[in-house]
């Protein structure tokens, strides 16, 4: 008798267990792996086990609550075989152990806010509205091991979630990423699982770049030619995208595609139902030769063009602003558009106009004289105003880069800032709406390691914590004005991007670091933390089948001149790296002193540092020359100011102990455009110098040059000068590839106080350079002194 009531007693005890979800487990916050970080999460005691017995409730019969409620379920049998039945409230008995996805008004919580409870007996899930349901499912799932995101790789004893209360919603309203389909041409499926990577990462909005010179990938059935003939050209992907010649005569064309409308119909249900807004972007009055290619007579001299195959610049083929029958053709173009696609934003490019054309053509400067403009760039402004003129009165919101500030903006148009921040800031100091994108941290198609280890990439160096260190919302901008950018998106344009796995691989993990800065509050970023969690989603990455990139192996040496000492920090952006160095110019090996901590060195150092992995070098050996050097910290005064795009350290980058690297975009090089660089730095007192030199890079398919020469003069007075030596430059100017040279002077000792360098700049692209006639850069690293 006393036995049978034993094993009763067991059974309830064990039957309880499940039922209940009673467990002594815990799981510390160093296990939560929410990206992008909410805004509150308070981690209780308890677990919560999914089992085959948990349901999901909603909290009405509703066809948008189911879909959201499958996500989850569809996810826990793909993963674990559990089949979790969905069930409306009142259909269903008691509250343990279910997962309840409830709608309810309330002020506090905006249109994409929720609030996450877990206890031992129950998940809700609370939102006004269901996007902020979707996102508390991104979470939910978040909380679970990464191999939720695998086929049968979980077992029930897996599905353990720790109790947690969450409070979040996003910072920014506009949370975008854009992908180019012209310059390369990506499927339907593939656009799909873009949207998936932008939806998984509590993003958006897509940005789809639909046209531009090198096809046209949009079907307008008014217009038919557009994709027969402006969606496809001659087949040069055997050569780099600067040098792939024209079509010959009577070749045909056979590289590209295009989306026919029932595929766009597709795909905007497809990303509905993940709450992803798609922009589409139909470019005007320039990137538009596909078009013309299709129907000549849209330019102002209606010649016969074939669509390129490669890169195209100056940007002279442009739509004729002049002509009534361009704006009867954009006008039915943007008719089909807006019937696709059902968000309130159009994006109409509006950039790099080479005006040229316009300058000489009959109808366009009778279009001037007629509306009293200036000249052509406010008849691009009346251009870019007639087109918003008619979005708005379709119910539709007009985007364009930020070109469309020159010559005068359109009412309400809202600005895409990519040349910088000075666009955004523009716009909203004159109470335009603007998205921030600029090139400097949310250019993608850039380099994120090191190019020698990279795929071929535009050039530039965005790197995985340069992007999490970006911030929106630029310092000239009060607490008003700063209302008006209405967040951020990062950019993949695909001159270099071939295909789908190319394309993840430029977009993953950076598209989480940018998740992070327009999600989540900016007083909880921290790289740091960020990187911890990072390693867990790296694992949902490779289960959800996304080609990531595993973390560049750069690694960042940098001096900090303090207390009358130089200390050298080696950073990467790996997690908990192994780095060893050497100080004296030799590679370092297993048994090289291991970075722990800053030190400090005297004189000039060749610094070398490398990652290491189970005594083996990770990756490429990383060298900086740094050390200490009579220009020092010393003052500089610039006779030419240096670009607000490029300043490396400011006035002080180039007596700052820092050399560049091969990544002219890496933060050390600082930019001169258009113009010769000449500085006078201040040595404080008369001082002997004996050994001078300057470090330039070259990069022509980027248009920086090495300039054509470089003097030293001396002076004691700051007045009159003496020349030491003018050094000239023995590369060509069409070298190809990436090319570091230093303007060295060692000869006789000299003693002065003021010191001038000056580097003579091309100034504009050579005749045979693509960019021929624009201005060149000269990008300069460090001047040393000894």
């Amino acid at each position: 008798m006393n036995k049978n009531l034993l094993f009763i007693a067991l059974i309830f005890i064990a039957v309880c267990s499940t039922k209940c979800n009673i467990q002594d487990e815990t799981i510390s916050n160093q296990e939560i792996s929410i990206i992008p970080a909410p805004e509150t999460i308070i981690l209780k005691e308890g677990l919560f086990i999914i089992n085959s017995d948990t349901r999901v409730l909603i909290n009405k019969k509703d066809t948008e609550l189911t879909d959201i409620a499958k996500l989850f379920v569809q996810q826990i049998k793909l993963s674990s075989n559990i089949d979790i039945p969905i069930i409306a409230k009142g259909e269903f008995s008691g509250e343990d152990n279910c997962i309840s996805l409830e709608l309810k008004q309330d002020e506090q919580l905006n249109d994409e806010a929720y609030e996450l409870s877990v206890t031992n007996k129950k998940i809700t899930i609370i939102a006004s509205k269901p996007a902020g349901l979707f996102y508390g499912i991104q979470s939910l799932l978040q909380l679970l091991p990464a191999e939720i995101y695998a086929k049968d790789k979980l077992n029930s004893s897996a599905l353990k979630l720790p109790a947690v209360e969450i409070k979040d919603k996003p910072r920014f309203s506009y949370r975008g990423m854009h992908l180019d389909v012209s310059r390369h041409f990506f499927p339907k499926e593939f656009i799909k699982k873009y949207i998936d990577l932008i939806a998984f990462n509590k993003m958006n909005t897509f940005h789809w770049h639909l046209v531009d010179d090198q096809g046209w990938r949009i079907e307008i059935k008014k217009y038919p030619k557009l994709t027969e003939v402006g969606g496809w050209r001659v087949d040069r992907e055997d050569k780099t995208w600067g040098n792939r010649p024209a079509a010959l005569p009577g070749e045909k064309a056979t590289y590209g595609g295009y989306y026919t409308q029932e595929d766009i119909k597709e795909i905007v249900a497809y990303a509905k139902k993940k709450y992803v807004t798609i922009v589409p972007e139909i470019e005007m009055p320039a990137h538009v030769m596909s078009a013309i290619a299709a129907y000549p007579n849209l330019a102002c001299v209606g010649d016969s063009i074939t669509v390129p195959p490669g890169s195209v610049w100056p940007i002279t083929k442009i739509y004729c602003a002049g002509n009534d029958s361009t704006f009867v053709f954009l006008e039915n173009v943007l008719t089909e558009v807006i019937d696709l696609f059902p968000g309130q934003y159009i994006h109409i490019g509006g950039d790099e106009a080479t005006k040229t054309a316009w300058k000489s053509c009959s109808k366009c400067q009778a279009q001037i004289k007629k509306e009293k403009l200036k000249n052509v760039e406010e008849l691009q402004s009346y251009f870019i105003k007639r087109i918003e003129k008619f979005l708005v009165a379709k119910g539709k919101k007009m985007i364009g880069w930020d070109e469309i500030l020159e010559g005068g903006l359109a009412p309400e148009a809202t600005v895409m800032s990519w040349r910088g921040v000075s666009g955004g800031i523009a716009a909203a100091k004159s109470g335009h709406f603007a998205i921030m994108t600029p090139g400097s941290h949310c250019y993608f198609d850039h380099y994120q390691g090191d190019p020698d280890f990279e795929p071929e990439a535009f050039g530039g160096y965005t790197s995985l914590k340069k992007v999490y260190a970006y911030e929106p919302i630029p310092d000239e901008l009060n607490h008003e004005e700063a209302k008006y950018i209405l967040g951020a998106q990062a950019n993949l344009w695909t001159e270099f991007v071939y295909d789908g796995k190319h394309a993840e691989y430029m977009v993953t993990p950076r598209i989480s670091a940018l998740a992070e800065v327009v999600w989540s509050p900016k007083e909880k970023r921290d790289w740091d933390n960020f990187n911890s969690r990072l390693q867990t989603q790296l694992q949902r990455y490779k289960y959800l089948d996304v080609n990531y990139c595993k973390g560049t192996t750069k690694l960042d040496i940098r001096p900090e001149f303090k207390d009358s000492s130089l200390y050298i920090s080696v950073n990467t952006e790996r997690f908990k790296p192994e780095i060893r160095y050497t100080l004296d110019g030799s590679e370092p090996n297993a048994n090289s002193p291991e970075y722990k901590e800053p030190f400090t060195v005297s004189g000039l150092s060749t610094i070398k540092a490398a990652l290491f992995e189970e005594g083996k070098v990770l990756g490429k050996v990383s060298e900086r020359i740094i050390g200490m050097h009579k220009g020092l910290g010393k003052t500089v005064r610039y006779s030419v100011p240096f670009s607000n795009k490029y300043t490396a350290n400011g006035e002080s980058a180039l007596v700052d102990g820092l050399t560049g690297s091969k990544s002219f975009n890496d933060g050390f090089w600082q930019g001169f455009e258009g113009t010769d660089m000449e500085v006078t730095i201040d040595l404080a007192a008369k001082t002997e110098i004996k050994e001078l030199s300057i470090g330039f890079i070259q990069e022509q398919k980027s248009w920086l040059f090495l300039p054509k020469s470089v003097t030293f003069s001396i002076s004691d007075d700051n007045v009159n000068f003496n020349l030491l030596a003018q050094i000239e430059n023995n590369i060509p100017t069409d070298s190809t590839g990436i090319i570091i040279k230093r303007f060295e002077y060692q000869q006789n000792t000299h003693t002065c106080r003021y010191l001038k360098v000056k580097a003579n700049a091309l100034k504009v692209c050579p005749d045979w350079h693509g960019g021929a006639g624009q201005n060149s850069w000269i990008f300069v690293d460090e001047i040393i002194i000894n």
